[in-house]
């Protein structure tokens, strides 16, 4: 049974940062120096907790933007990533955001869109990878 948990960052670092650096930097390849920023001390951390064990991890940054989506290769395709999506829109919500907005990687785009996202704007460059700024309204 998966468990989610919103935590700060200090008690969320060490759960989700080998999570990150696994999915971002080991398997896309993304500089480490970019996977870590400043606005992690500020955001919201969902950590999601199977039989214990952290396999995924989204954050929820004070402007409503939801980032460092990401869920360990072996726990995909179990509808973790969108249990960490929806408790990160639903704290969003609590806290009075009308809606929320992501850099979506765009092989991800449809997984977004499953979950009532849109496309804004045209597809950019982002540590190599293409995005495509998304949004959903709460």
């Amino acid at each position: 049974m998966v468990r989610i948990e919103v935590l700060p960052w200090n008690e969320a670092r060490a759960l989700a940062v080998p999570i990150r650096f696994s999915v971002f930097v080991e398997e896309q390849g993304v500089p480490l120096e970019m996977e870590l920023d400043q606005a992690d001390a500020d955001a919201l951390h969902a950590v999601a907790f199977d039989d214990g064990e952290a396999v995924g991890t989204g954050r929820l940054l004070p402007d409503g933007r939801i980032g460092r989506m990401a869920v360990l290769k072996a726990w995909r395709g179990r509808g973790i990533g969108g249990q960490i999506l929806q408790r990160l829109m639903d704290r969003a919500r609590e806290r009075g955001d009308r809606e929320v907005v992501l850099a979506a990687q765009v092989s991800a785009s449809a997984f977004y869109r499953a979950h009532g996202f849109t496309e804004q704007g045209p597809e950019y460059l982002e540590a190599g990878i293409r995005h495509r700024d998304m949004r959903r309204r709460l």
